[in-house]
């Protein structure tokens, strides 16, 4: 008989977990991996595998897991993923491989993304050095990656597989794009991220840091000094803000500026490092994504009394993951839903002290599918804050569009490219990730580095 219900998730108590930057979700243990495992039917059909962005052959990894041949279940991961922590620990499996299991019409779908990090971290911890040393020689042909982030990490890691003389050039001193800059260490330890980048380092993939494209050197220049092709995967890291009146009091931050200070910048590991960042006793953070859980949930860490999450529309419609919705709640986070900013209140010393807001209720859908918005007149009140996050989402920054005339560019400011193939208007050059989408998901942006390889490849080898 088919068991509908699926392995919990062991957690740090919420109390514990206030207080400290270890990561909140613990793993499997032998006995919960492998009774989860048990549950999977093995369907003939396999929908979990069109379901992933990345293609993982998710019934042959957990079979072999079953049959306790736990290197061959890695390697069967690393096949289609270079990055299977990662995405074990922060893709929302429950909208795309989870979402079509089988079993998901009946009961609780395979927890396919929580048997993915249980692989992944058994083979980090044994190290049965699953590194593909018969490569292909293409000829010496060299791709440049802009930008260490899933999207650069996975097209590296494809592309030196197929045999390319690969180089990752990142504009920070720490690889890994927003998964070390934007992710908090309790949901996705830097180690982990250093231990990927060490995988695609060791797929013979050169990693110059420090070197910022569009001011070091130029794409063209790239392209005319050794380069076959070019990747961008340089994501989306300018802020967006709410453009109304008090929006530069000081205390405001934006969360990449507030994420970056704590992760980059180890404000998670004081007093070891003294980080200036502001600490308020009473923290807003507008938005309702999974960025706006992390600047919430860092700000209880660092010792704030108060932290509110200020979303305009209901419960119902916030983007974030529900299980970071949940964790927040359970941590103390309060809620304020159909509440939207209207101007910031700042003291004589131009600090933030208060926000005046407005409710609002829901209309019809709009193009994003979730009610609209709507403003109930009169409703105006103030809370009463000394520090606020803005987390409304990301733009890429225009430094390489702005250094490379002949890209072109959406109102939005995204690369327009292929979304198929990553293709860019310019010859030679490919982007993928969130420098083409906007803010979107780690998984989906290793789904368009994945795609950019593949293209990239079928190019240089009939060129």
């Amino acid at each position: 008989m088919v068991d509908l219900n699926r392995e919990p998730m062991p957690r740090q108590d919420s109390k514990q977990r206030r207080q400290n930057f270890s990561e909140v979700a613990l793993g499997y243990g032998d006995k919960q991996a492998f009774s989860e495992a048990k549950r999977c039917i093995q369907c003939p059909k396999q929908p979990c595998i069109t379901g992933c962005p990345v293609g993982i052959d998710i019934p042959a990894f957990i079979d072999a897991m079953l049959k306790k041949d736990m290197p061959t279940a890695a390697r069967i991961l690393k096949n289609k993923n270079s990055l299977p922590a990662i995405c074990g620990r922060v893709c929302p499996q429950e909208s795309q491989c989870e979402a079509v299991c089988t079993l998901a019409k009946k009961g609780a779908p395979i927890a396919i993304g929580r048997l993915e990090r249980y692989v992944a971290d058994w083979e980090r911890n044994n190290k049965p050095g699953i590194v593909n040393t018969d490569l292909p020689n293409l000829g010496g042909k060299g791709v440049a990656v802009v930008g260490s982030g899933p999207a650069g990490l996975t097209a590296a890691a494809d592309l030196a597989k197929l045999g390319y003389r690969v180089t990752i050039f990142e504009g920070l001193h720490e690889p890994g794009g927003v998964l070390m800059y934007g992710i908090p260490e309790f949901r996705l330890p830097k180690e982990i991220v250093t231990s990927e980048v060490d995988y695609v380092v060791s797929l013979g993939v050169e990693l110059r840091l420090d070197s910022l494209v569009g001011k070091l050197f130029t794409i063209d220049e790239l392209l005319a000094n050794g380069y076959d092709a070019v990747f961008l995967g340089t994501g989306a890291g300018l802020p967006m803000f709410l453009n109304i009146p008090g929006e530069n009091l000081n205390g405001i931050y934006s969360a990449n500026e507030f994420l970056t200070r704590i992760n980059l910048m180890k404000a998670y590991r004081f007093p070891e490092y003294d980080t200036p960042v502001k600490i308020g006793k009473r923290v807003a953070v507008i938005g309702g994504g999974n960025v706006a859980m992390d600047s919430a949930r860092c700000a209880i860490r660092l010792g704030s009394d108060e932290v509110y999450i200020v979303y305009r529309r209901s419960e119902q419609e916030m983007p974030a993951r529900r299980e970071e919705i949940e964790n927040a709640m359970e941590e103390g986070i309060h809620f304020r839903f159909l509440t939207n900013p209207k101007l910031f209140i700042g003291n004589e010393k131009n600090w933030v002290m208060g926000m005046e807001c407005l409710e609002m209720e829901l209309g019809e859908p709009d193009t994003s599918g979730r009610r609209r918005p709507i403003v109930k007149p009169g409703t105006e009140f103030v809370m009463d804050v000394d520090e606020l996050v803005v987390a409304l989402g990301t733009t890429p920054n225009p430094l390489i569009a702005s250094t490379t005339p002949d890209l072109e560019t959406t109102k939005y400011g995204t690369l327009l490219a292929n979304a198929d193939t990553g293709r860019t208007v310019k010859d030679s050059v490919w982007a993928g990730g969130d420098v083409i989408t906007g803010s979107d998901t780690v998984i989906s942006a290793m789904g368009a580095g994945k795609r950019a390889a593949a293209d990239i490849d079928g190019y240089l080898k009939t060129r």
